[in-house]
């Protein structure tokens, strides 16, 4: 009998000073995530394709780099303006594995500033079932996302 799949959520927030409508703009568009995104600059010789829309929800990102980055996709499956979107990861490399990507934009200060949240989760499957008791996710994804927030926030304010 297979062992079940072991289900996991990673999430860090920051606060952004800024309007969420302009945090919102940078997170639609997957072109402009190589601005921000932590995983951007793991291997300079990356591919990458984009399809469908230029942003929202349709839009799609996919990658192909070395061992590090890995090869994998993303599509924008909702985006609520200018409070929440969300995404469909799929890696193939190193390990295929499906995971949903949630960004949350909390407005501050009436408005003037952005709580962000960036969250992962899905389900350990096959090897990385195993792994994960080893090392958790939220050890293996953490400063990653953390990584990310920050040079978003660099980016946004002024």
């Amino acid at each position: 009998m297979p062992l079940a799949p072991v289900p996991y959520r990673v999430s860090r927030t920051t606060r952004i000073e800024a309007a969420p409508e302009r945090v919102f703009t940078e997170l639609v568009d997957f072109r402009r995530w190589r601005d921000w995104s932590p995983w951007e600059g793991v291997d300079p010789d990356m591919e990458r394709s984009y399809s469908g829309p230029k942003s929202g929800v349709g839009s799609g990102y996919a990658w192909d780099g070395d061992k590090q980055a890995g090869s994998g996709s993303m599509t924008i499956t909702s985006a609520q303006r200018p409070s929440r979107v969300d995404l469909d990861l799929h890696f193939e490399k190193p390990f295929p594995s499906d995971n949903v990507i949630r960004f949350d934009l909390d407005p501050e200060d009436g408005g003037a500033a952005t709580m962000v949240t960036w969250s992962m989760s899905g389900e350990h499957t096959g090897l990385m079932r195993v792994l994960g008791r080893v090392m958790s996710m939220d050890r293996l994804v953490g400063k990653d996302l953390e990584k990310g927030l920050a040079q978003l926030k660099d980016l946004i304010e002024p």
